[in-house]
């Protein structure tokens, strides 16, 4: 139970998991704290601050690492189409059946699918399960990057016919300017802030999350403000999280048989479970500020995506530490 632990915190389901679900009690009990009238400006903080994020993203990005993964473009493949096309195919079959057409929590649940791969956990669980690191590292920076043009695009195909909608160019233009660029920028600026970057890395993930957590407070502050969430129960959250987790189990179920009927070994199929099955709060955060930006509707929107992701590394670190253990059972057993 112990070792379990320890692999729950490396996936980040720590403090920042407190600290989010107490930014959700915050923004219900106090939601014109996150007001337009508020002290706290905090548009113009996460708008330069999600700049900020992806600038060191960017001088994170190890050019040796990523060309070390550049080869297996067969296992790449996979792992991008799941990512962006297969994702967003089972949502809107589930939601062919089962959907209303104007509702929001779907909106979040397809915009949920269409997100890029998360980068840390997705890279820990891989490690810590015996799987390709080389290859999670170059896949989940890559989906980052492919991420900025496919799930805008995605997005636009969804709300056709709909009340909302948005100017794909300018979205490509504004996610370019707070997210590509700086990336970009980051990413040129490896060989000199490289050294900075792991220096001071516990500060930097602090002041990421701070921001994160800032734009979950707004956009959940607006939502509760304009009375977005009366009348639901904790039956529906409920409801709602056991969709997301049973969303998870079928993604890395699938994943990891279609890892296996390609031949991969056993390194790729791990990598290929959960680079495949993981999606990014980082990025949903982000680039729903520029998607939605309504902050009541974002916010509504915003529910899947953070259930997702808790339970994403509740489970993926379940599954990892369980692919450990069976790594380490002698061959003859």
């Amino acid at each position: 139970m112990t070792k379990l632990k320890k692999v729950i915190v490396k996936a980040g389901l720590n403090g920042f998991f407190l600290a989010l679900m107490g930014t959700i009690l915050l923004a219900n009990l106090f939601p014109e704290w996150g007001s337009a009238d508020s002290v706290i400006p905090f548009k113009e903080i996460t708008h330069y601050g999600v700049s900020f994020i992806f600038f060191f993203y960017g001088v994170k990005m190890d050019p040796v690492k990523l060309k070390t993964g550049l080869s297996n473009w067969k296992l790449h493949l996979l792992i991008q189409s799941t990512t962006f096309l297969v994702f967003p195919v089972v949502v809107l079959l589930v939601k062919s059946v089962f959907g209303e057409e104007d509702s929001n929590i779907w909106l979040g649940a397809f915009y949920l699918s269409a997100l890029p791969s998360t980068v840390s956990a997705s890279v820990v669980m891989v490690s810590i399960a015996g799987g390709n690191v080389p290859a999670a590292i170059f896949n989940a920076s890559i989906s980052s990057i492919v991420g900025i043009f496919i799930t805008p695009v995605w997005m636009e195909l969804f709300l056709k016919g709909s009340n909302m909608s948005f100017d794909l160019i300018d979205t490509f233009w504004q996610l370019s300017l707070q997210v590509l660029f700086p990336v970009v920028a980051g990413f040129l600026l490896h060989r000199l802030l490289g050294k900075f970057v792991n220096r001071y890395g516990a500060l930097l993930k602090y002041i990421d999350q701070s921001i994160i957590l800032m734009i979950v407070f707004s956009a959940f502050s607006a939502a509760v403000g304009q009375g977005m969430f009366e009348g639901e129960s904790w039956a529906f959250l409920l409801g709602l999280g056991s969709l997301m987790l049973l969303l998870f189990l079928v993604m890395a179920l699938a994943m990891f048989g279609i890892g296996k009927a390609l031949g991969f070994d056993r390194a790729d199929q791990i990598t290929v479970l959960f680079c495949g099955s993981k999606k990014s709060l980082i990025q949903g955060a982000a680039m729903g500020k520029v998607l939605f930006p309504d902050p009541v509707t974002f916010g509504v929107i915003l529910l899947p995506v953070m259930l997702y992701h808790a339970l994403q590394l509740v489970m993926g670190s379940i599954i990892a530490q369980q692919l450990a253990d069976r790594k380490e059972v002698p061959a003859t057993t």
